[in-house]
């Protein structure tokens, strides 16, 4: 099977009027915090890798936990 390349994203895009449409990365981002920040609590949930270092596992749940202000957190280390 033949391996498909796509074009990396080098403009981010948001969305306005219903279009995508290029933003600058500040704009962005400013959007991506404002969407995250309207779901905390338990309507947000955090899922980690096993295979993760110990280290970004404990980054995750520290994430989950402060940011987001949710215990909603599995990293599935039972399997």
């Amino acid at each position: 099977m033949p391996k498909v390349t796509l074009p990396r994203l080098t403009t981010p895009y948001v969305r306005r009027d219903g279009e995508l449409v290029p933003a600058t990365w500040d704009e962005a981002l400013d959007r991506a915090a404002a969407g995250l920040s309207r779901h905390t609590g338990s309507a947000y949930a955090m899922f980690s890798c096993s295979k993760a270092t110990n280290e970004m596992n404990f980054l995750a749940q520290k994430f989950a936990r402060l940011v987001m202000a949710s215990n909603n957190i599995d990293s599935c280390n039972r399997t």
